[in-house]
């Protein structure tokens, strides 16, 4: 593992303290906040209403702008179509906070790949704040201090070699994954944003081992994914599909778990110098033209973890 000065100012892990989202709230005039979640869709249960409650507090206190879901946005067999109960009982009526009636910006998971992908697409068409434009796109956008900052939404379940294997409920067949690496290559070469920020629903590193049975890293992302974050200098990747809440550092590329939507477990140690909370929880962000400052936080309000990284 290898950090800088320049990437890595400083974390910590602070039980009891809401330090992060202080300096966040202050921050808000100067910098673009906005909050993350993923893995949550299980109508209210598993302490997914509870998270909501939480979330909807945090955002209205930093002065959230938007919703980041990092996919699984339906469990287990994501939505049948537009009419499926679940676009209420897992979505509308769980999220009714004031504060996150702003927009959502989707991307899918795996579990919504055995599901009609189509109708959460469409569903963009009818609900003032579901945006999912497409399977995988891009969207820059001016900071209040008037630098860019271009997030790189991906759809990183065609990826995932064992979701093509007989028996999968995962419909990935027929994603042309060479043309999504393709058009995230030429689109970070063109970038002139001063942030570049890659969103998936997959990990690539974490924060943990095997030791579990459960590998938590994932190799096809670490072999086909990575080389063009590292390519690119991409400092940020954003992702669930772990229940957890965790962050690690590795070659100068921050990756971010916020997996704690609903459904979590409780993780083994931490290694490469990371952090992991099997608590339930969601994400916070405030970027500005200087930093990416960010809180991993649980139910309860507490900041678990929270990191500033500098800009080049």
């Amino acid at each position: 593992m290898q950090l800088t000065r320049r990437h890595f100012i400083a974390s910590t892990a602070v039980l009891g303290a809401s330090t992060a989202l202080a300096r966040q709230a202050a921050a808000a005039e100067n910098s673009l906040n906005f909050v993350l979640i993923g893995d949550w869709g299980r109508n209210g249960h598993d302490e997914q209403s509870a998270v909501a409650v939480q979330m909807g507090k945090i955002a209205s206190h930093i002065g959230s702008q938007y919703t980041v879901s990092v996919g699984d946005n339906f469990y287990e067999n994501g939505v049948t179509g537009l009419d499926d109960p679940q676009w209420q009982s897992s979505f509308e009526q769980i999220y009714t906070a004031p504060s996150l009636q702003s927009p959502w910006k989707i991307i899918l998971g795996n579990h919504d790949y055995r599901g009609n992908v189509q109708a959460q697409l469409d569903y963009s068409k009818t609900s003032h704040r579901w945006q999912l434009p497409a399977r995988y796109y891009t969207e820059t956008v001016t900071l209040p201090d008037g630098a860019k900052a271009a997030f790189y939404y991906l759809d990183t379940s065609p990826f995932i070699k064992s979701y093509y294997k007989s028996g999968s409920r995962v419909m990935v067949k027929g994603q042309d994954t060479e043309a999504q690496l393709a058009w995230l290559d030429a689109q970070l070469a063109a970038s002139k944003a001063e942030w570049n920020i890659v969103i998936g629903h997959h990990p690539i590193y974490t924060a943990l081992d095997d030791s579990d049975g459960y590998v938590h890293d994932q190799p096809d992302l670490v072999a086909r994914l990575n080389p063009i974050l590292q390519k690119h200098a991409v400092p940020i990747y954003i992702c669930g599909h772990d229940h957890l809440l965790q962050s690690v550092q590795m070659d100068n590329i921050t990756y971010i778990v916020t997996g704690a939507g609903s459904q979590t477990y409780a993780p083994g140690p931490a290694i490469r110098g990371g952090f992991a909370s099997g608590a339930h929880g969601f994400m916070t962000a405030s970027l500005s033209g200087k930093s990416f400052d960010y809180a991993l936080v649980d139910e309860h309000g507490t900041t678990l973890f929270s990191q500033s990284i500098a800009r080049d």
